[in-house]
């Protein structure tokens, strides 16, 4: 777990100023027994378009880290996920949110991925060829890294 909070374009104005709220999120780190790992995209309209993340979104109101997973990994990339196994949190100051990023890495779902919401998707290894990265994806690649003993770069340089 990290106590630290990464600082996302710094030099932009933080919505809603310095005393905002904190946005619960869950993320799914799905990884295939071939160690990829999966990637979407942000999906068109939304801040950080086209910006690549794991997926996940918002914990509701009454909703558990896991519940909401679900939920969203359903909503979203259409897959029911069996066993969440919590890795890491990592708090990220975007200038649209702040965010505490719960990451749960999910080995076994059942359906066919399916964007329902545009984004593009990619099944990665390090060092990740999909850019630009989401800011709060970063730790995560650091973190695979880590565990893997991986000396390289973790993800792409954006020209």
């Amino acid at each position: 777990m990290s106590n630290s909070t990464i600082v996302a374009d710094a030099d932009r104005a933080r919505a809603g100023g310095a005393h905002r709220g904190e946005v619960e999120v869950a993320v799914g780190v799905l990884i295939r027994p071939d160690g990829r790992f999966l990637l979407t995209s942000r999906p068109p309209g939304k801040v950080y378009e086209g910006y690549w993340e794991f997926p996940g979104g918002k914990v509701e109101r009454g909703e558990t880290v896991e519940e909401a997973l679900r939920r969203e990994l359903q909503e979203e990339i259409g897959i029911t996920i069996g066993a969440a196994h919590p890795w890491h949190v990592q708090r990220v100051d975007y200038p649209h949110a702040l965010v505490r990023l719960n990451f749960l890495k999910v080995y076994e779902w059942t359906g066919e991925l399916h964007m329902h919401e545009g984004q593009a998707c990619a099944w990665e290894e390090l060092p990740v060829k999909v850019v630009p990265v989401l800011p709060g994806t970063v730790p995560v690649l650091e973190w695979f890294a880590e565990e893997r003993g991986f000396a390289g770069a973790t993800h792409s340089v954006e020209e």
